[in-house]
């Protein structure tokens, strides 16, 4: 598996965030490799900055249950985002 692209950014990453990660990905360790960048997802797919594309079984740590770039979900984050993106106030579900 191609993964020069993932470990030239992990190399940049790790000059500027402490570990060169910024979530549990720094268990990549235990597994004997570099954290692998992630480009783009769909459904429950995602795809790293060299072309390899996996299955996400992690799902962002939960809060993926229906996939990525689900239309339904894009359509209304579009809408709210409209408004604002965060207040730091109370807000009407």
């Amino acid at each position: 598996m191609k993964t020069s692209k993932s470990n030239s950014l992990f190399t940049k990453a790790q000059k500027h965030i402490p570990g060169g990660v910024n979530s549990p990905v720094r268990a990549f360790k235990s597994v004997g490799r570099n954290p692998l960048f992630i480009s783009k997802a769909n459904g429950s797919y995602i795809f790293d900055v060299d072309g390899n594309q996996f299955i996400d079984y992690v799902m962002s740590w939960g809060p993926m249950i229906l996939g990525h770039a689900h239309r339904e979900v894009l359509s209304t984050l579009n809408k709210a985002m409209k408004n604002g993106t965060s207040y730091g106030a109370p807000t009407e579900l």
